[in-house]
């Protein structure tokens, strides 16, 4: 299937919040006729309303794509709603978080096509990255088309196997989060030095999003950018000494962080 297919069958969007929103934004001002989006959401945004997209539950009987954007505890909720839509022609796209390919095939049926994603926050923005992983009824060109359309959010990568899902959710999807509160540490560090509370977080908040859009820079190794901006016996190498202690420094305080966020997530998708 391609975008072309999409057009003329139709996709179906489950949840029209904060991510399925950025979703559809990004698909109509690509090309997608909004007559060709089917939304189902209880409470519409009155931006939703405003796009042209049909809203309701008289969807198409053979759509080529349908999203789940519903939040996990709303799962069980809003599931019937689209289950007549596991025919094994329609792609199934879930991007809720813990939830595992097994739980949605019980569902739609063994001979459908799912592919689950795991989207961060900033997708919100455009500025995401979303892994994705389909189980056996998924072809190469359905791979295609759930990239395509998750190219509307951010950056997309491919998973060999689901198991790896849990450690994408520690690092990048709970990810965003460690970001933060770095950024609220780095504001209050500045205070307890003398500076205001405003301008502490200005700083804070300017450096880390500049740095991120340095790092973006594929060529160049963040490593090599740390050492760039450190001067031997200069501030910065004096705060790196500490910053990089393997005992009480960052890398031993992410890897724990990083495994006990995987490990939650394994523990959620057994519960």
């Amino acid at each position: 299937m391609n975008m072309t297919d999409v057009a003329k069958r139709g996709l179906v969007l489950l949840g029209c919040g904060k991510m399925g929103s950025a979703m559809l934004e990004g698909w109509l001002r690509t090309g997608l006729p909004p007559t060709s989006v089917w939304v189902i959401d209880p409470n519409p945004s009155d931006w939703l309303k405003q796009q042209g997209v049909q809203i309701g539950e008289d969807l198409p009987k053979n759509p080529a794509v349908a999203i789940i954007a519903v939040k996990p505890q709303m799962m069980e909720e809003a599931l019937p709603d689209v289950k007549a839509l596991g025919n094994g022609e329609t792609l199934i796209i879930s991007i809720a978080a813990g939830t595992m390919i097994a739980k949605f095939e019980s569902v739609f049926g063994d001979a459908t096509p799912i592919v689950r994603a795991m989207p961060n926050t900033p997708a919100s923005i455009g500025r995401g990255i979303t892994a994705i992983v389909g189980n056996d009824k998924v072809a190469e060109d359905d791979m295609d088309l759930a990239e395509g359309l998750l190219l509307s959010v951010g950056d997309v990568v491919r998973l060999d196997d689901e198991d790896q899902m849990d450690v994408v959710t520690a690092v990048s999807g709970s990810g965003p989060a460690y970001v933060f509160h770095l950024i609220e540490t780095l504001a209050a560090a500045g205070m307890a030095e003398g500076l205001s509370a405003e301008l502490a977080m200005q700083l804070a908040k300017a450096t880390v999003a500049g740095a991120g859009d340095l790092a973006q820079d594929l060529s160049v190794n963040p490593a090599q950018l740390r050492t760039n901006v450190t001067s031997p016996n200069g501030t910065t190498q004096a705060a790196l000494e500490v910053l990089m202690d393997y005992k009480t420094g960052f890398p031993p305080l992410l890897r724990r962080a990083v495994a006990a966020a995987a490990k939650r997530s394994r523990e959620l998708a057994n519960e």
